[in-house]
């Protein structure tokens, strides 16, 4: 086993998180928010197409979303995640989910 693969995952994946906020942001006007299901199935998607389904799984995508439901986050930008797009509707939006998927990252995915 290589030694730095377990130095790399999480760096993939937090690379990988400024797009994911962006594309989550940017959700249709007047969007009702999404349930946690929802939002769970979306990064599941987003993550699958990214291959990176190994890294974040379901349970983590799990934790994350009850994690982004919770936030000040608008029902747009969540939206966009329920849709496993990475878009935000706003620059506030793509940076508090970059925050929140950062300060949860090793609880969601331990």
């Amino acid at each position: 086993m290589n030694p730095d693969r377990k130095l790399r995952t999480p760096a993939r994946v937090l690379m990988a998180l400024p797009v994911a906020a962006l594309a989550l942001s940017l959700a249709a006007c007047g969007a009702s928010r999404p349930t946690e299901k929802q939002l769970t199935d979306g990064l599941i998607d987003y993550y699958t197409s990214q291959s990176m389904s190994d890294q974040v799984n379901a349970d983590a995508a799990a934790c994350f979303a009850g994690y982004l439901l919770d936030s000040k986050l608008s029902n747009e930008t969540l939206s966009y995640i329920a849709q496993g797009k990475d878009q935000a509707s706003s620059v506030e939006d793509r940076d508090l989910t970059v925050k929140i998927l950062k300060d949860n990252f090793e609880e969601c995915t331990t």
